[in-house]
């Protein structure tokens, strides 16, 4: 048996190639949206795709199986569990094939056995693999969001994501007893999970790519809450919020993803192209450092820095009804296709071109001055607070804000902020600052975007402005 594991930095997402090498047959798990590597691995092992599956309906990525299907002419596996609601109901239109708990499925001499494990997801199956070849037990499981390292997938994404109202409750109970029918499995079975630290799909996942089911048992907290109604309270609370672009991936992914085909890159645009979308309601998304952006930038673009967060980010602050336009400094080390890529990768698919640095001086010469915003340091800050002359708007978690935040200061969160600027008073200054100023510099760009222009940015952050010993408030003001 061959055994491959996929992993993208930006999703914090793992997917999977399994293969026989006896037969040549392979069966790849939760592919996503960017199929050639699996192409590629196959190739290169001799392998041939001939199974395409994944564990549920996913909420933070457009799935790549039906594309990785059609293009090799594999078998499609859907989930056949989850009732009407959350049923796949592209598979007819697709040819898939459909599976229930206690299916098996074999890829060449590898036998696959079907678990429904509800919780995270209504359809939520894990897949069981023995080696037949040399072994009569089971090695290890594709748990996908069901069981993690370290941590269990939420419950609560239908309700909150999705807006099924009532259902995170029943969710969590589910998997609960999703659990409970690991029992018969053995210690030795590897967890092959679906997502690693960084990943909102759990509140507190490790950043080991993979454990064994009796470790999990040992050490997940998990497994050490024997009783329902507390592990009910305990899963659900303290998760993070989840991304409005959720809702999105999971309508995709339920109804079916468009096919992309072969990519092609955007155009290459100049400052007058950029300043006729910017006209039209395009968004015009700059992935320049946040440091270059709040130097130099054109008035009304926003700052989203390419990086491990910016798939995040993207998903957060751009619509997905609107054309897109990027600013890319390849010498970065963030590449045009890279980023074109990862925004593809949660459905932001209309790029219509990209520009690059030259854009700032083209501007300049023919469009108008660019815009710069101002900064503020910590003593600054301290002294205009003690004079009220200020605003001060915090973009932190509330969970981080309750924990401690500058007195007086405003909590909305970064991925709030876009339908929730007009809860923002404009007879002051208004100074914007989050733990370390990352957070901060896209809010900046958010809101002189929204035309708020007295606006100053507190790059050095809470971090700092403890540091220094200024005082702090915590919970409610």
């Amino acid at each position: 048996m061959l055994f491959r594991r996929f992993y993208d930095d930006q999703l914090a997402q793992a997917s999977y190639l399994l293969g026989c090498q006896a037969t040549g047959h392979a069966l790849v798990v939760d592919p996503n949206r960017h199929i050639e590597p699996y192409l590629r691995a196959a190739e290169t092992e001799g392998l041939r795709i001939t199974h395409v599956t994944e564990t549920h309906i996913h909420a933070d990525f457009v799935s790549g199986a039906r594309e990785l299907a059609g293009r090799t002419g594999a078998r499609l596996l859907l989930s056949g569990e989850g009732g009407d609601g959350w049923r796949y109901r592209y598979a007819g239109e697709a040819g898939a094939d459909t599976l229930c708990d206690g299916g098996i499925f074999e890829v060449g001499r590898v036998s696959v056995r079907v678990m429904h494990t509800p919780g995270h997801t209504p359809e939520h199956r894990m897949f069981v693999v023995t080696d037949t070849a040399s072994a009569t037990e089971p090695m290890g499981a594709f748990t996908g969001d069901f069981l993690f390292v370290g941590d269990v997938g939420r419950p609560d994404l239908l309700e909150r994501a999705a807006g099924q109202a009532g259902t995170m409750e029943a969710a969590a109970r589910q998997l609960f007893r999703s659990l409970q029918r690991l029992a018969p499995l053995p210690d030795w079975l590897q967890v092959w999970p679906g997502h690693g630290a960084g990943s909102a799909c759990g509140k507190a996942l490790g950043a080991v790519p993979q454990s064994t089911l009796g470790y999990e048992r040992r050490f997940n907290w998990a497994f050490g809450v024997a009783d329902e109604e507390a592990f009910v309270r305990a899963v659900l609370a303290g998760q993070p919020e989840p991304p409005p672009y959720f809702a999105e991936m999971k309508r995709i992914n339920r109804d079916g993803p468009r096919v992309l085909g072969a990519r092609v890159l955007p155009p290459r645009v100049g400052a007058a192209d950029v300043a006729k979308a910017l006209a039209a309601g395009a968004i015009v998304a700059d992935t320049r450092p946040a440091r270059e952006y709040v130097a130099q930038a054109v008035p009304g673009t926003i700052s989203i820095p390419a990086g491990r967060a910016f798939t995040t980010w993207a998903g957060w602050l751009l619509p997905y009804d609107r054309d897109l336009i990027l600013v890319v400094d390849d010498r970065t080390g963030h590449t045009t296709d890279d980023l074109v890529r990862g925004l593809a990768g949660i459905g932001l698919d209309r790029v219509v071109g990209v520009a690059g640095p030259e854009l700032l001086d083209d501007w300049c010469a023919g469009q108008g001055a660019l815009q710069t915003i101002a900064a503020i340091d910590h003593v600054e800050l301290d002294a205009a607070l003690h004079g009220k002359h200020v605003a001060v708007l915090d973009v932190r978690t509330v969970a981080e804000w309750s924990a401690g935040h500058v007195p007086g200061a405003t909590n909305i969160p970064l991925g709030e902020l876009q339908s929730r600027v007009g809860e923002l008073s404009r007879d002051r200054p208004l100074v914007v600052h989050c733990q370390a100023g990352g957070r901060a510099a896209i809010a900046a760009s958010v809101l002189s975007a929204r035309g708020v222009t007295d606006l100053r940015l507190y790059a050095g952050g809470y971090t700092e402005w403890i540091a220094a010993g200024h005082p702090t408030a915590s919970g409610a003001d």
